[in-house]
């Protein structure tokens, strides 16, 4: 077990990451902004998930967070303190390519979420592959009530909940709490905070056990068909099933089931 390491150097780093049996944790860790994704946290997320993108041994993300907040979202104070529209133009394009990276990265990513996730840290929530909250976690995007409609967050909200749920959130504005966000599918699991770290690591190492190629393609193939029409999402996934088909992976994994033997994996 390797110990979190900062991401860059520097007397406080906004985020740590630490390495464990195929499954790369990344931490926030602005705890006194309540991780508050300042435009220093985005850059060092960014950097950290274009550095996973190509490395085989990671075949699971966790994001996580120190403190008692998994995310407050953007930092208004930051946010204030350069109001340009050039400024505010940057802010929010780099938070679209951080969130979009998510989404396209050839890995699961797993939020594991306590406290509140607000207005971008809803979005991060959202824009992962699954999430896994403690029972007194809330959820919101609550721009509306500061006069910044929640406009970029609603992209990965919309995505993730149904349409009505979505609405509900952004124009009223107010937290649910997370029996509603399993409720509606923003989360996955809801568990006792003391059983949070051995849940989210159940998952991660159970994905991490499969084979990692095959993983990525069922990624790529689910974030592509869900923007479909039925037809075209039936024509896409058919090819993408006869191009897995072909994989080494998929031939001993079905000779593995007809064996009754466990599957070994190329990587």
């Amino acid at each position: 077990m390797s110990a979190a390491q900062p991401i860059a150097a520097q007397a406080e780093p906004v985020l740590l990451r630490r390495d464990e049996g195929g499954v790369a944790t990344l931490t926030l860790n602005r705890p006194t902004a309540r991780n508050a994704l300042s435009l220093a946290l985005m850059g060092a997320l960014q950097d950290a998930l274009d550095g996973i993108r190509t490395d085989d041994s990671v075949r699971v993300v966790v994001v996580n967070a120190a403190g008692p907040a998994f995310c407050a979202g953007h930092d208004l104070r930051e946010m204030r303190a350069n109001p340009s529209p050039e400024a505010a133009d940057h802010l929010f394009r780099t938070c679209a390519r951080l969130m979009t990276s998510l989404v396209r990265l050839p890995k699961p990513v797993i939020a594991q979420v306590h406290g509140i996730a607000t207005a971008a840290g809803c979005q991060l929530v959202a824009s992962c592959d699954l999430a896994v909250c403690t029972d007194d976690a809330r959820f919101a995007t609550p721009g509306v009530q500061i006069g910044l409609f929640c406009s970029t967050p609603m992209v990965a909200l919309s995505r993730a909940v149904p349409r009505k749920a979505a609405m509900e959130m952004l124009l009223l504005g107010e937290p649910i709490d997370a029996a509603e966000a399993l409720r509606i599918g923003l989360v996955n699991r809801v568990v006792p905070a003391a059983a949070l770290d051995s849940a989210v690591a159940d998952m991660a190492g159970r994905i991490a056990a499969k084979a990692r190629r095959v993983v990525a393609v069922g990624k790529e193939a689910f974030a592509r068909q869900i923007e479909m029409n039925l037809d075209d999402a039936y024509a896409y996934t058919a090819e993408v099933m006869a191009r897995n088909m072909a994989m080494a992976d998929a031939q001993e994994g079905i000779d593995a089931f007809l064996q009754k033997r466990p599957p070994v994996w190329e990587g």
